[in-house]
């Protein structure tokens, strides 16, 4: 579980973003907004990097355990950008392969299986700048499965994907997301994507 406990994130003597919220292993939160009204300063707040410009009281407990103060890299929390960010001068294999542990025999198994998964199977040696938006975007998603981390924030991943392959590729991520097991919070401007899963709403002015 994902706790966010009394959080408090002010400008100066503004503030901006006041939440309490619980989200359970293989639930969704959805947090919708216009542009400026803190979204992305809470997903900023909840991997650790948010700027210097901010005051934030509170806490992040995940698991059971706070870690409001610990450095982003030891938060085991996945982030999807709006664009998939993936490694430029690394094969498929590769990208996905970045953050999997074992030997070479079990990190190969485990990229091909999670590639079948997608119907990507022949995939493995493309390079990201000859994929498409939609494969792109479950290239970066089986990185951020394979990567096993314990939460994952999705920032407004489908607005630049055409509306057939926002739909197939929303289903694919809302689907492996639940079926892992973990926390999971969804920034987005669109009621289409809160209308596809099944969870809890806030809404940010």
């Amino acid at each position: 579980m994902l706790e966010i406990n009394n959080l408090n994130i002010s400008v100066g003597d503004k503030t901006l973003i006041e939440v309490n919220a619980n989200v359970k292993n293989g639930e969704i939160l959805s947090i919708m907004g216009p542009s400026g009204s803190g979204k992305s300063t809470l997903l900023s707040w909840i991997i650790g990097q948010l700027s210097n410009d901010f005051t934030a009281t509170g806490s992040l407990v995940l698991n059971g355990k706070d870690i409001t103060h610990l450095s982003t890299e030891k938060r085991s929390i996945g982030l999807m950008f709006q664009d998939p960010v993936l490694f430029p001068h690394l094969s498929v294999f590769d990208n996905i392969g970045y953050g999997i542990k074992g030997s070479k025999k079990q990190k190969r198994d485990r990229i091909h299986a999670l590639l079948s998964n997608v119907n990507l199977e022949g995939f493995a040696d493309r390079m990201p700048n000859t994929l498409s938006g939609g494969q792109q975007s479950r290239i970066a998603l089986l990185r951020l499965i394979a990567s096993e981390p314990d939460a994952v924030l999705l920032d407004e991943p489908f607005s630049n994907l055409d509306a057939r392959n926002k739909h197939h590729t929303r289903d694919f991520v809302f689907e492996h997301l639940t079926h892992a097991k973990i926390p999971i919070i969804l920034v987005t401007h669109d009621q289409e994507d809160v209308k596809a899963v099944d969870g809890n709403l806030i809404t940010f002015e």
